[in-house]
C-alpha cells in the first residue's frame, strides 16, 4: 500500500497529560473481588470491574460457591438443581459490562471460576493446552510460550478469563486463517449442566469437535451451564514485527476492507476530529529475526488514584460546563502522547527506540500491567476504572459490521464529524475508535460475516438523569451501527439498546436456542434480563424518564430525554430513522 510508505512524525513537550499517560509505578493494586458476602459465602451481591451494570444495578445472590475441580462443579450445580436454585457464573475480575452474570433474585447462586484456575496440560506434541474455565489469559500465554507455543490470536486485555471469553465471544483482530475469536482455536470443552433426578441432577458433557453442541458451547453467554475445562488448539511459538502509521483519514473508508487482508494482526485507531487514522502494520516474522519487544499498554497500566481523580474531574469539569473546546485540547494532547510513545510499545521492555518494533507473540499481543499483586501495604495506584476511586465511569458501545457495507458505515459517519468536529472529542479522550477485524465464525452466536469491530468508548455521568455533552451524536452512531447496518454487538460490552432484536440477526439462534433446552430446561441459568435479550420475553427497552440517557430505550417522547435540561427527543441528523437525545441548541 503506497500510504504505508510515508510515516506520521510527531514532535511533542511533556505535559501533565503526556506525564499522566506515561506513569508507571510499582505499586500495584489488584481490583477487588466483585462478590461481596456479609457473611461468609452467604447474603452477597455481585457487580462488575466497573462497579455498575447497564441500569446501574447490583445483582443479588443467596450464596457464593468457589470450586477448585470438576467434582466440585458437579456437586453444585446438582444441589442447585434439586432444589430448582438460579445459577450463574462468575470470573475473577468481571470484565464483561452487560448483566450476564446476574442470577435472578435474592435467592440465586453464584459459581466463581475464581480458583478454577489451573493449567492443567500443556502437550507440545498434539500442540494443545487443556485448562480449567477460571485460568486467564495472561496465565495460557505465558505457560504455552514456555512449552515453545502460542495461542495465534486473543483479546488484548490479558484479565480475562478462558471462560469469560468464550462465554462473550471475545476476539483480537484478524481476517487470516481462522479469524480472531479464541473460541476458533477450541478443540474440546468440558461443561456441567443439569440433569433430571436419575442422572444425579447434574451431568458433565464432553464436546468435541466432531460434536455439533461445540457450536453452541463454543458462544454460550453463560445460559447452557458452567465451562469447567477448555482445550485450545495452539501453534509453534513465532515473532512479529509491528508498526503504528498515522496518516489523514480521507481514505479510511476504503483502506479499511484491504488492509486488515494486508497484515495479519492489522487494527486502526481512529480519531475522527483530529482526522487521523492509526494503522497498525502487524505481521509474523521469523523467529531469528532480531528483537525483543514488549507491548504493556499504557491506558492499561496502574496508576496513582490522584492522578484518575484529577483527570475524572476534568472531563466531569467540561461536561458541566459544555466546553467542547477544553475537550478537544485534552483529547489531542492524550492522544499525541500515545502516538508519540508507541501505545506503550517498547523494543526491548524498557524504551521505544523506533519502528519497527519485534518482539515474541506473546509479549506483544496482549497487556494489563495494573493486574499485578499488591506490593506493599499502601494501595496508592489503581487500573483507571477501579470503582473504588474516583477514574474512569464510562459507556462502551462496541458492534462488528460486515465488510461488505463498513465503508457506508464510515461515510456515515464522517458526515456526522463534518456537522458536528467536536462532537468526537469525548470518544478521543478515550482512545478513538477502536476498529479490530473479525471472521465469521462456525459458532451459533459467533459473527455471522467477515467484518470490522468498532469499540467506542464515551464519559458516563455519575447522574443517570444527567444528559452528556453531544449525546445526540454518540447516540446516532450506536443506531447506525446496529440498526442501519445490521452491527452484531460485543456480548460482553454495550448498553441495552444493543441487544433490542439481536437474536434476529443470527441464522443459527434457533439451534442455540434448542442446545439451551437440552442442558437447562428449567432454565436454571437463564434470568429475566436474558430472556430479554433473546427475545424471550418482553421489557428490554424500559420507558421511564431519563431511559434513553443511558441506553436502556431509544427516546420515544421527549420524557425519555431530559426536557428540563434542554434535551429533547429529535430525530438523527443522518439517519433520520434515529431518535435521539439532543440539546436544544443542537
Amino acid at each position: 500500500m503506497m500510504f504505508l510508505k510515508r510515516m506520521s512524525q510527531l514532535c511533542f513537550k511533556p505535559t501533565p497529560f503526556l506525564l499522566f499517560f506515561l506513569g508507571f509505578y510499582v505499586a500495584l493494586s489488584t481490583p477487588e473481588d466483585p462478590i461481596n458476602c456479609s457473611s461468609h459465602n452467604t447474603n452477597c451481591t455481585i457487580t462488575n470491574s466497573y462497579g455498575t451494570f447497564p441500569d446501574r444495578s447490583i445483582c443479588q445472590a443467596q450464596k457464593v460457591f468457589y470450586p477448585t475441580q470438576e467434582e466440585d462443579l458437579l456437586r453444585v450445580v446438582a444441589s442447585a438443581t434439586r432444589n430448582g436454585n438460579k445459577m450463574k457464573v462468575a470470573t475473577r475480575f468481571s470484565h464483561s459490562i452487560p448483566k450476564w452474570v446476574c442470577p435472578e433474585g435474592h435467592n440465586g447462586w453464584l459459581i466463581s471460576t475464581k480458583y478454577l484456575n489451573r493449567v492443567m496440560e500443556i502437550d507440545a506434541e498434539k500442540r494443545t493446552a487443556r485448562v480449567q474455565s477460571g485460568v486467564t489469559l495472561k496465565q495460557l500465554v505465558e505457560e504455552a510460550a514456555k512449552a515453545g507455543l502460542a495461542l495465534p490470536y486473543t483479546p488484548y486485555w490479558w484479565g480475562l478469563t478462558m471462560g469469560g471469553i468464550l462465554g462473550t465471544g471475545a476476539h483480537g483482530s484478524s481476517l487470516w486463517g481462522k479469524g480472531s475469536a479464541v473460541h476458533e482455536q477450541v478443540v474440546e470443552i468440558r461443561i456441567v449442566t443439569p440433569a433430571p433426578s436419575e442422572h444425579g441432577y447434574a451431568k458433565l458433557h464432553i464436546l468435541t469437535e466432531e460434536d455439533q453442541h461445540l457450536n453452541a458451547a463454543k458462544v454460550s453467554l453463560g445460559l447452557l451451564g458452567v465451562i469447567s475445562q477448555i482445550t485450545f488448539k495452539l501453534e509453534p511459538l513465532f515473532k512479529r514485527s509491528i508498526t503504528y502509521v498515522t496518516e489523514n483519514d480521507s481514505n479510511l473508508e476504503n483502506q479499511v476492507i484491504t488492509f486488515g487482508q494486508e497484515h495479519e494482526f492489522a487494527d486502526i485507531i481512529w480519531y475522527p476530529t483530529q482526522h487521523k487514522a492509526v494503522y497498525r502494520v502487524d505481521d509474523r516474522v521469523s523467529i531469528h529475526t532480531s528483537g525483543d519487544a514488549v507491548y504493556d499498554f499504557i491506558p492499561f497500566r496502574s496508576t496513582p488514584a490522584t492522578q484518575l481523580q484529577l483527570l475524572r474531574t476534568t472531563e466531569e469539569a467540561v461536561e458541566f460546563t459544555g466546553d467542547a473546546k477544553g475537550k478537544c485540547l485534552v483529547a489531542k494532547t492524550a492522544t499525541n502522547a500515545l502516538i508519540a510513545t508507541a501505545y506503550g510499545l517498547t523494543n526491548n521492555g524498557l524504551v521505544f527506540s523506533g519502528f519497527p518494533v519485534v518482539g515474541f507473540h506473546n509479549h506483544i499481543q496482549a497487556s494489563g500491567s495494573c493486574l499485578g499483586s499488591d506490593r506493599n501495604t499502601k494501595m496508592t495506584t489503581f487500573c483507571p476504572w477501579d470503582s473504588r476511586i474516583k477514574g474512569e465511569f464510562f459507556h462502551q458501545t462496541a458492534f462488528s459490521i460486515g465488510l461488505s457495507v463498513v465503508k457506508n458505515f464510515i461515510e456515515d459517519l464522517k458526515k456526522l464529524v463534518e456537522m458536528e468536529p467536536k462532537a468526537f472529542c469525548g470518544i478521543e479522550m478515550y482512545n478513538g475508535i477502536l476498529m479490530r477485524y473479525v471472521k465469521g465464525s462456525s459458532a451459533y452466536l459467533g459473527k455471522q460475516e467477515d467484518g470490522v469491530d468498532f469499540d467506542i468508548t464515551y464519559y458516563r455521568s455519575k447522574d443517570p438523569m444527567a444528559p452528556r455533552l453531544y449525546e445526540d451524536i454518540i447516540e446516532e452512531v450506536e443506531q447506525i451501527g446496529i440498526f442501519k447496518y445490521g452491527g452484531l454487538p460485543h456480548w460482553g460490552k454495550n448498553r441495552n439498546v444493543a441487544f433490542e432484536g439481536v437474536m434476529n440477526k443470527y441464522k443459527n439462534a434457533e439451534k442455540f436456542l434448542k442446545v439451551k433446552d437440552e442442558y437447562d430446561p428449567e432454565r436454571l441459568f437463564s434470568s429475566e434480563w436474558t430472556d430479554q435479550v433473546l427475545g424471550m420475553k418482553e421489557g428490554l427497552m424500559v420507558s421511564k424518564d431519563g431511559c434513553a440517557l443511558e441506553g436502556l430505550c431509544i427516546c420515544s417522547n421527549h420524557n425519555h430525554c431530559a426536557p428540563t435540561k434542554g434535551y429533547f427527543c429529535r430525530p438523527g441528523k443522518v439517519y433520520k430513522e434515529a431518535k435521539v437525545c439532543a440539546g436544544s441548541g443542537s
